[in-house]
């Protein structure tokens, strides 16, 4: 009986032996959390992301949730986003009381649509949440000039995106935005297990940052409204969260980032060979790609026309499992989610964004595959599809 092939998921972390060691080391140290290697791990960030501070959180939704209170942002205020995208990317503003407000994605790559942001603007607008889908970088210029002209915050969602480059700048070092998140979940770049982090140039909204993730409590004397008796003595500044990172964690992203341009250039080089494999075939073709910038390919992402190849998707993603290939799709629209309802957003609100989901399938996409992995991705899912 011929031995059934390795199962191919749609994404997975690449641990190896140093990553081992590195955690190791720590549960033999010290410190198994608010230690120093936290403060490394978030200096690693600043300097690979270009950032003037980093910090760091339990995982990126904490993240995008303690910056939208260091903005100050409540209930008096709405934030723009794309319904193309994971739900923290909306929910960050509903846990500080806000309103998030929906703007189509524009067609090729998927990513927040500039020239239909301003007509959604209203004197309650106080920021705009761009995501970097796929980890396409977004149209952060044209973004940037919008906020710039109607004084809005930008928060880059980059969950997806460590690593990926916009014209001249890297994503993360804020020449277009006021913060960037980053993700460290297995599927993503570096893996911390769960974790996110902030990127700011800013050292009041990393103060603010640093206060809401640690129970909103300081020792800094700056901060403290009495002279410090001791030692012992903090103040809670104000109402915080518990959103720390570990130093085990923290460990194994350090040693994960030291890995972070190879894994880039494998994505990439994975790729490259997927688009050349589905090259000029009828009814598949890759999400597009903005000119002037560089992917980090957390997701490879294809549009496959279902209806013109007599194909559901369902049953598609059910015979490439059986085949051991696992897809995902990216994502079911915020507005077609149940708990959106609220937002008044009925079906067809958002053509482009539903136009993709429609078409939308995630393929096997991690450093650790091989060519011929990638080729059996692609040759599998055309004897699926009949072409």
């Amino acid at each position: 009986m011929k031995d059934q092939p390795s199962f191919l998921p749609y994404g997975r972390q690449s641990i190896d032996d140093d990553d081992i060691a590195a955690v190791v080391d720590v549960l033999r140290g010290d410190w198994l959390t608010q230690g120093p290697t936290v403060e490394a791990f978030e200096a690693d960030l600043a300097e690979v992301s270009g950032a003037r501070f980093s910090v760091s959180f339990s995982n990126g939704t904490a993240a995008l949730h303690a910056a939208c209170l260091a903005l100050g942002l409540g209930p008096e205020d709405e934030v723009i986003t794309a319904p193309l995208t994971f739900s923290a990317s909306a929910n960050c503003a509903r846990y500080v009381g806000a309103k998030p407000v929906l703007v189509d994605v524009e067609p090729n790559c998927g990513t927040l649509d500039p020239e239909q942001i301003e007509a959604v603007i209203t004197p309650k607008t106080a920021a705009i949440i761009p995501i970097h889908y796929a980890g396409q970088p977004a149209q952060l210029a044209e973004i940037h000039a919008i906020a710039e002209r109607h004084k809005l915050a930008v928060i880059e969602d980059a969950a997806h995106a460590i690593g990926a480059r916009y014209r001249d700048t890297r994503i993360g070092d804020g020449a277009f935005s006021t913060m960037t998140m980053f993700s460290f979940h297995p599927v993503k770049h570096v893996t911390t297990g769960e974790g996110g982090a902030i990127m700011t140039n800013d050292p009041a909204l990393r103060d603010r940052l640093r206060l809401f993730r640690s129970h909103g409590i300081t020792r800094d004397p700056k901060l403290l409204t009495r002279e410090s008796p001791g030692p012992w003595y903090q103040e809670q500044m104000v109402l915080g969260y518990n959103f720390r990172l570990t130093d085990m964690q923290a460990a194994l992203g350090r040693s994960q980032l030291r890995k972070l341009d190879r894994f880039l250039a494998r994505r990439r080089v994975i790729a490259a060979l997927y688009d050349a494999l589905f090259a000029e075939l009828p009814g598949i073709r890759p999400l597009g790609r903005l000119s002037g910038s560089e992917h980090a390919y957390h997701l490879y992402v294809v549009r496959i026309d279902f209806a013109a190849l007599g194909k559901k998707r369902g049953p598609v993603m059910e015979a490439l499992r059986a085949r051991q290939i696992g897809t995902q799709v990216h994502y079911l629209p915020l507005h077609l989610q149940p708990d959106f309802a609220y937002l008044g957003y009925k079906n067809g609100a958002f053509p482009v964004t539903e136009g993709i989901y429609e078409q939308a399938l995630s393929l096997p996409m991690y450093p650790a595959m091989t060519d011929e992995d990638v080729r059996r991705v692609a040759s599998t899912l055309r004897e699926v599809l009949g072409v």
